[in-house]
């Protein structure tokens, strides 16, 4: 996964996996999704993101540890 936030444009992507973009769906007002040919999301694009987010240019990375059940 990368996230990439353009000060100038003030948009933040966030890339999920590698893959070529078939199309793109605006969930809600400046959220776009994009889709592989399979529909799986590929990508998530936030516009305005300073005003959508708390600090777009910091990002907090944490991974869960499994549960003792999947273990």
């Amino acid at each position: 996964m990368k996230a990439v936030y353009d000060r100038e444009t003030d948009t933040l992507h966030l890339t999920l996996r590698e893959g070529t973009i078939e199309s793109s769906e605006e969930i809600r007002p400046g959220v776009i999704l994009d889709f592989d040919a399979e529909g799986n999301v590929v990508s998530i694009e936030i516009l305005d993101a300073s005003q959508r987010t708390h600090a777009p240019n910091c990002m907090e990375f944490a991974v869960a540890a499994p549960s003792p059940a999947v273990l």
